[in-house]
């Protein structure tokens, strides 16, 4: 059953982290009302875990470099799923808040580990599998969001939940991460040294806004659905699990079967319509009349925003001005910092001016991203390059 390919190791780190991360998210309308925090209070505790990492995508590149894939992989994914484990058990916002700094530091690492051993294996294989790759972590979402509806509705606690999902991580983790081995690195790739802090260039920023924009719409999706569900129809718990859980399932979908799709219309034309099906996805949502409507824009919102950032992280990786650990950590820097600062920010939107309104936020950004289309390659066709003969790590 585990007898699996490098690459398909890979695929299971994306799996295993969104089983234990999607259990927290997904249990965010519970953990507001423990600690009873308005949206604004509830989107400044989880500030620090952007910036957390913020600091995981800046500072990591040279130590993934030297530990390598494996290490990495267990690292970072154990020691995020503790952090959410621990999540429930905190008694006060105020000391949550350096649990999630190092939540976002381990994910931030992660983030690079994944996208460079992903962008390694498709220069290897061939073959485009980043959008797959991401896939399994929409559908490890979809798993854990679904469980988690039904979880909610039986009145199974928190503490329970995430700790049982940090059991499920680790024994999983341990049978998929154990044989990982570091895939060559591109032969086209930048041999120069690995600088300490990583900072985009003026070459990748096109690329950050057109990755930052489903990242956007992504964490206003896994962040905020159950809870605006649940205040703009005050829904049953399983019916307001279920805009993650349709969210999730569309955006695994349509990123495990997009790869063909990107080779054979061109990264550009792909990355152009999905944005423009995620800004109609806001703002049905944002005008939703029927819980079912607003499950609707979810289910359009998720698909819209699938596969535009794995297009993204591809090409930043296969930039030759840098070593491809450094552009996708760039690029890293600027998304996932949109992802993970994003929903506070629309947190304090939500409070101010309405949970409905919060929604409209992303479509400037993503009119922005569709402006900078340009910067993909409009050339159909495959990943052509071959993978130069492997270095060891320390």
């Amino acid at each position: 059953m585990f007898n699996l390919k490098p690459h398909q190791r890979v695929y299971g780190i994306f799996f295993v982290f969104a089983l234990s991360m999607g259990a927290l998210l997904s249990r965010l309308p519970d953990l507001q009302e423990s600690l009873d925090l308005t949206e604004g209070q509830l989107g400044l505790v989880l500030i620090s875990m952007s910036i957390g990492a913020l600091f995981g995508l800046t500072f990591s590149s040279p130590l993934i470099e030297k530990y390598g894939a494996r290490t990495t992989a267990f690292v970072t994914v154990f020691g995020a799923s503790v952090m959410y484990a621990i999540v429930p058990w905190v008694p006060s916002a105020l000391l949550l808040a350096p649990v999630f700094f190092i939540a976002g530091l381990f994910a931030g690492a992660l983030e690079i580990n994944v996208n460079l051993e992903t962008d390694r294996h498709e220069a290897q294989l061939g073959t485009r599998i980043m959008s797959r790759a991401h896939g399994m972590w929409s559908l490890g979402f979809f798993v854990t969001a679904f469980i988690s509806a039904g979880v909610r509705q039986f009145g199974i606690s928190i503490h329970v939940h995430t700790f049982v999902a940090l059991l499920v991580v680790v024994a999983f983790g341990f049978i998929v991460f154990s044989k990982i081995q570091n895939a060559p690195v591109r032969a086209e790739s930048h041999a120069g040294k690995m600088p300490l802090v990583a900072f985009p260039t003026s070459g990748l920023l096109p690329l950050c806004l057109i990755g930052a924009a489903p990242l956007l719409v992504e964490g206003a999706g896994i962040d905020w659905s159950a809870i605006y569900m649940r205040d703009v129809f005050a829904v049953e718990p399983f019916i307001g699990g279920l805009s993650i859980t349709i969210f999730s399932l569309f955006m695994a979908l349509a990123r495990l079967y997009m790869d063909p799709v990107v080779e054979r219309y061109s990264p550009r034309v792909v990355a152009g319509g999905l944005l423009a099906i995620a800004a109609i996805g806001l703002v049905l949502v944002g005008f939703a009349w029927d819980p079912y409507v607003a499950l609707f824009g979810f289910m359009l919102m998720g698909l819209g925003c699938s596969s535009v950032y794995p297009i993204a992280v591809s090409a930043a990786a296969q930039r030759t001005d840098r070593p491809a650990s450094v552009n996708v950590a760039s690029l890293g820097q600027m998304t996932f910092v949109v992802f993970f600062l994003g929903p506070p920010l629309l947190g304090f939107v939500a409070e101010s001016f309405g949970i409905r309104v919060s929604y409209f936020v992303g479509v400037p950004l993503i009119l922005a991203a569709l402006l900078a289309i340009g910067a993909l390659s409009a050339r159909p066709g495959p990943v052509l390059s071959e993978p130069a003969p492997a270095t060891p790590h320390g």
